[in-house]
């Protein structure tokens, strides 16, 4: 190389001076540069596209509704406390009769006039007409007003009248309770069956337990009516169980006094929800 054209030349040229640069080597050398940066590019464009994919998958995961499943389906007795038979209040007090006025009896005494006293001086024959005679004065009513009639008795004791029970209404509590045929196991299972278990999350509930409780009656011949929910948590659950108690098979009715007789049933539903 010409030693005025050094001074102007690249390090490659000067490098590469007398030898072949069609090789490959030198094309290679001079377009490094370009091709690093390039790289370079590529590769932060390839990583922003990986982030903000992820960040716009996230967005789209988290704006979906969750798949929610019901667990489990619990079941509770709701029993009402039994009514204690209170005593009857106590008798009042006997009313103390009146007083009835009374005149002393003044034995007669035979005495000069002058020596009487007037405690010893006897009442006025007016007077006694109105009164009683006893062993001391009483000052109250007339005895004419105190006194009335007495009715002879039959002498018989009429036993108290028993209150006949009334069987027709709605008993709160019962000598033998109104029982699903096969008892609580079975009643259990055909809740258990018949519920559809994926309605709360069918109809958007978060997570969390949802408690329907279920009045009923039990008529005495064993069939099922009045159903209704005294407690709704929403997302269909009470009337998912209102309909599943109305479908229900006749009841054994309960028992009182030895007759079939109309009992209130009460049942609670714990629907349970959580994440998949």
């Amino acid at each position: 190389m010409e030693a005025n054209k050094i001074m102007s030349a690249d390090i490659l040229d000067i490098l590469f001076d007398g030898k072949n640069k069609d090789y490959g080597a030198y094309e290679l050398r001079k377009s490094y540069n370009k091709r690093m940066i390039r790289a370079l590019i590529t590769m932060l464009a390839v990583c922003l596209l990986i982030f903000v994919g992820s960040a716009i998958a996230k967005k789209i995961e988290e704006g979906k509704p969750k798949d929610m499943i019901v667990k489990d389906v619990v079941l509770e007795d709701i029993k009402e406390p039994e009514k204690k038979n209170e005593p009857p209040p106590p008798p009042p007090p006997p009313k103390e009769p009146p007083k009835v006025e009374v005149t002393k009896f003044t034995p007669p005494k035979i005495v000069k006039d002058e020596e009487v006293k007037p405690e010893e001086k006897p009442p006025e024959q007016e007077k006694l007409e109105d009164t009683k005679i006893g062993a001391f004065n009483q000052e109250g009513i007339k005895s004419d007003v105190v006194e009335a009639p007495v009715e002879k008795g039959t002498g018989v004791v009429e036993a108290p009248k028993v209150q006949e029970e009334n069987y027709d209404r709605e008993f709160a509590s019962v000598q033998v309770e109104a029982k699903f045929p096969g008892g609580q196991d079975a009643w259990r299972r055909f809740l258990e069956r018949n519920l559809n278990q994926q309605t709360p999350a069918d109809n958007g509930a978060p997570p969390g337990n949802y408690v329907v409780t279920v009045s009923f009656r039990v008529d005495k011949d064993g069939s099922i009516s009045e159903v209704q929910a005294l407690t709704d948590p929403g997302y269909g659950c009470a009337s998912e169980a209102v309909r599943v108690i109305k479908k229900g098979p006749k009841w054994s009715a309960a028992i009182q006094n030895g007759r079939n007789v109309i009992y209130r049933q009460k049942q609670n539903i714990v629907f349970q929800v959580t994440d998949q």
